[in-house]
């Protein structure tokens, strides 16, 4: 039987810094990153560069980007590369429910299930 492998966050820029501490509070054993912070992309890097990053770091991206996301995702499947997820949210969600949807999404999940999946947060 193979590993269990937990998903790795990592959270755009345009989410509140505030975010990633919300879920290391639920469980300091996530691992989530944002945008900027040490060891993750810097600031203002395009979407493109952010799944190719989180393809090698094998990170779930949570982002707010609904415009151009999809078409960045179609480009960098049919070059053969693949992601980790990408989770859209809801600009509604504030930041204790959001907080709480990815702990759970953490805690009942594997990081395989999400492999090239692109959903919304809130299900």
């Amino acid at each position: 039987m193979g590993s269990v492998v937990k998903i790795r966050f990592l959270l755009d820029e345009n989410r509140s810094p505030l975010l990633a501490d919300a879920v290391r509070r639920r469980n300091p054993a996530i691992d989530v990153l944002r945008v900027g912070d040490a060891g993750a992309p810097p600031l203002h890097t395009l979407d493109p560069e952010l799944l190719l990053y989180c393809e090698r770091d094998q990170r779930l991206l949570v982002t707010n980007n609904r415009h151009s996301m999809p078409k960045h995702i179609a480009d960098h499947l049919a070059v053969g590369h693949h992601h980790w997820g990408v989770f859209r949210l809801s600009r509604e969600m504030s930041l204790g429910p959001l907080s709480e949807q990815l702990h759970l999404l953490w805690s009942a999940s594997e990081a395989e299930e999400w492999i090239d999946q692109f959903e919304w947060i809130p299900w």
